[in-house]
């Protein structure tokens, strides 16, 4: 395996390493910032006006019941419940686990004891998934952002609006600047790059970005904050050097097994010419037994 390269620390953080995306977005001084990001997120389908912050994990019912651990778990001012997530790499079964993780929240509302006076009265519920280095499976090449939905199936009416799917898949975002339309261009814009820039450029310079590169400074992290930081963007580049070196793996074996095609090939057509089996062997480097089976 090629060795590891220690990550490099620009002038701002990486807003997608787990650290800072919490330094950035989990704060109650810096909730404005979530607040901006959400509201573009849902296009005017939503205000938000206000946010509290709650823990970050939700520990289940039962004792042997494994609990739900969020990066950012907020309310909104009409009590709705906005479950923000970044996500670093493909997981087996991602699509099931958000739907683990909201209905442990649904499940949350449920008084405990007598419920008769209750009446399911839910409150909205909504995951925000920002996936970095993957995308859906069967996911459009064009479309980055998915905002999914309970539905009617054959018309497409919507069935139940408080339960909410964003999926925004970055490797798909590719806008230039020059192609920034939306103030939620803007923001995906900088999340994907803010961390290689040394400043702010002049199609950002609003207030609300203004901050958001303040606070994204690397100097004005403290030391205890730098270590932190350095150490999660760290195990971001292994993670990444690791499955690189998976891909390329995969492609060279890819190529060995074509060129094993090829071989094959060639060995019958030298077998149907009726040239030994020893010389076939000499030339396409294949065994007497792989031969012999043509």
């Amino acid at each position: 395996m090629p060795k590891i390269k220690p990550p490099v620390t620009g002038k701002y953080i990486d807003p997608l390493v787990d650290f800072a995306f919490k330094k950035i977005f989990g704060s109650e001084p810096n909730k404005d910032l979530l607040i901006a990001f959400l509201n573009e997120v849902f296009r005017g389908r939503k205000h938000i006006v206000d946010l509290v912050y709650n823990k970050n994990e939700h520990p289940g019912d039962l004792r042997d019941e494994g609990a739900a651990i969020f990066d950012l778990l907020c309310t909104g001012d009409k009590g709705e419940h906005f479950l923000i997530e970044v996500q670093r790499g493909k997981q087996g079964y991602f699509k099931e686990r958000a739907l683990f993780y909201t209905s442990r929240l649904i499940s949350g509302h449920a008084p405990k004891g007598k419920r008769s006076s209750w009446a399911y009265n839910i409150a909205e519920v909504y995951l925000i998934a920002l996936l970095e280095d993957f995308t859906l499976e069967n996911s459009p090449a064009n479309i980055y952002l998915h905002d999914i939905c309970l539905c009617n199936r054959d018309t497409g009416e919507i069935f139940y609006d408080k339960l909410g799917y964003t999926y925004i898949e970055l490797a798909k975002f590719v806008k230039t600047d020059t192609e920034l339309e939306t103030d939620l261009d803007r923001w995906l814009h900088v999340l994907k790059n803010m961390s290689q820039w040394d400043k702010i450029p002049v199609y950002l310079r609003k207030p609300i970005f203004e901050k958001l590169f303040s606070i994204a400074e690397y100097t004005n992290l403290t030391k205890e904050e730098k270590t932190m930081y350095d150490s999660r963007l760290k195990h971001k580049w292994d993670n990444k050097n690791v499955l690189d070196y998976a891909v390329s793996t995969a492609e060279a074996k890819g190529i060995e097994k074509g060129k094993h095609e090829e071989a094959l090939t060639i060995a019958r057509e030298l077998k149907k010419e009726g040239l030994t089996i020893e010389f076939i062997a000499k030339t396409t480097k294949l065994s007497i037994e792989e031969i012999e089976s043509l």
